[in-house]
């Protein structure tokens, strides 16, 4: 690892930030040109990935079709997915997945030695591969960290956060980089005219979450505030199924319990899902989250029951989800599961093509921090860790193929000299909000509220950790306001049904979710977020 004072103000590297699994693949497929792999915390912690449970989606399995895969992604997305994008990333999935066995990944295979894959939610076929059951994320992150580390052309950087992206004549030119956690710590500067941000998703700016600390959105907020284009960010996806122990983040209880046939019960031990979705259990996450919000909000709570299904072949089948539930005094084998919805996976973020490129030249995003058009707006099951790699190798061909100009010279001055320490009572305000207004269910007044509440906060944070999180928080509030009607993930309870005329993606920037957030203020009828609807 090199320590960041040994960095030149200059470098003729990639600068790829984010240790996740598009990350660590596009670094791999970069080699053997010079990378700089920048991750806040050591590699296989701190990223989504490596606690995905589902695993991969690739129709591989006889009789499967990227076509068949393709369509089952159009279908969930709520009438806005990229057909285009979808297909595409079907089709390379099977190279992608060929990839990872490559770097090492052990994925799970039946008793003749093929791949063996696992059926989830709304798929028409089992097209899932994992690593024992539930582990696959865990096993991928493993066996990419490893590979960085072997790798003489990849410089990594451990402990450090991006805070903000420079640009020069509207592009990129560096980064600024602060110790993580280390409000005191003087900035750093690295010059770069291609940088990879593969900095994950946004599930801490809510109160209840399947994701690492990281994910806070600061990737998105550093792209916005240096003027990119964002994309779709009001869609976010709710898991129906966390494990409601007191962690935060809460543990997942992997959809894949439900393939293989547990059930989603009441405290009265009623079936709810059934008089909902003809797929019942199995029906797209938007809707299964809503059913269990709704059994919560009732007071009868929400359980998940596998003791029919899997019974004492639990801990063998699920050892992840098990060690959870045991640790909260809880033994899936003979007791049901108590759930609710938490923050999971954001549709949205920073707008790429489809060579990942974003709307600034010289910057690329991958992962979950991007918005690719596959997803729509509600991502189907396991497409998260495929559309990571796809894109990973797609930004690492992009890049290969292109001349780098030679890094500009970086400004004498930093972008934000001081940080003030993180306000633990604003953030935890913030996440409230997030949670109680911009959540599985939603409407006008409660999203106005909270557009007005984080642009004040945005406007007024002293600690750039906050501001950050502020900045994305009004992107997907002012988006989620805008848009009035339900579509996939976004649910607005005062506009109930979908509006055929805004079947399209929402392309945004900062400057018109600060627009909005002004003219609300001023209590005046404000324009809406989608003006730059492609």
């Amino acid at each position: 690892m090199t320590n960041i004072h040994n960095l030149t103000r200059s470098t003729d590297d990639v600068v790829i930030v984010g240790g996740g699994l598009a990350g660590l693949f596009c670094a791999l497929k970069l080699a053997p040109r010079p990378v700089t792999l920048i991750s806040a915390a050591p590699l296989g912690q701190g990223a989504s990935s490596a606690w995905a449970q589902g695993g991969i989606a690739a129709a591989m399995a006889e009789g499967d079709t990227p076509e068949a895969h393709a369509a089952d992604t159009i279908a969930v997305g709520g009438g806005i997915v990229d057909e285009a994008v979808a297909l595409g990333i079907a089709r390379e999935a099977a190279a992608r997945i060929h990839d990872l066995l490559g770097y090492g990944v052990p994925f799970d295979r039946d008793l003749e030695g093929r791949l063996a894959v696992g059926r989830e939610a709304a798929h028409s076929a089992r097209r899932i591969v994992h690593v024992r059951g539930d582990g696959a994320g865990a096993a991928i992150i493993a066996a990419l960290s490893d590979a960085v580390r072997r790798t003489p052309s990849i410089r990594l950087i451990e402990g450090f956060v991006a805070e903000a992206l420079l640009t020069e004549d509207g592009a990129v030119s560096g980064l600024q980089l602060r110790e993580a956690g280390n409000v005191s710590a003087r900035p750093t500067m690295i010059a770069s005219r291609a940088v990879v941000l593969a900095t994950g998703g946004i599930g801490h700016l809510y109160a209840v979450t399947t994701n690492p600390d990281e994910a806070s959105g600061s990737g998105l907020a550093i792209a916005a505030r240096a003027g990119a284009v964002i994309a779709d960010p009001e869609f976010v996806q709710f898991h129906p199924t966390a494990i409601m122990a007191g962690r935060d983040p809460a543990p997942l209880a992997t959809e894949a319990l439900r393939g293989e046939g547990a059930t989603l019960v009441n405290n009265h031990g009623e079936r709810f899902m059934a008089a909902l979705h003809p797929l019942a259990e199995l029906a797209p996450r938007d809707i299964v989250a809503r059913g269990a919000f709704a059994e919560i909000a009732a007071g009868r709570g929400a359980f998940l029951d596998a003791r029919d299904a899997l019974g004492s072949r639990f801990a063998d089948r699920f050892p992840t989800v098990h060690a959870s539930c045991i640790a909260a005094g809880i033994d899936p084998a003979i007791q049901a599961i108590p759930i609710a919805p938490a923050a999971h996976y954001h549709m949205g973020g920073i707008a790429v093509d489809a060579r990942g490129r974003s709307s600034i030249d010289g910057l690329w995003a991958g992962g979950e921090v991007s918005s690719t058009g596959a997803h729509g707006a509600n991502r189907l099951a396991s497409n998260s860790l495929l559309e990571a790699v796809v894109y990973a190798a797609r930004i690492a061909d992009d890049i290969a193929g292109r001349a780098i100009p030679s890094p500009a010279r970086l400004p004498d001055g930093l972008v934000t000299p001081r940080t003030g320490a993180p306000d633990a009572v604003a953030v935890k305000r913030l996440r409230a909000m997030m949670s109680a207004r911009v959540g599985v269910i939603r409407d006008g007044d409660g999203l106005a509220e909270s557009v007005r509440s984080f642009a004040a906060l945005e406007r007024e944070a002293t600690s750039i950790p906050v501001r950050n999180m502020a900045t994305t928080a009004l992107l997907v509030a002012v988006s989620a306001w805008s848009r009035r009607e339900s579509r996939g993930a976004h649910f607005r309870i005062d506009h109930p049904a979908d509006v055929p005329a805004l079947a399209q993606r929402t392309m945004t920037t900062l400057a018109v979710a600060r627009a909005v957030a002004e003219s609300l203020s001023e209590h005046l009828q404000p324009r809406t977020a989608q003006p730059m609807i492609a």
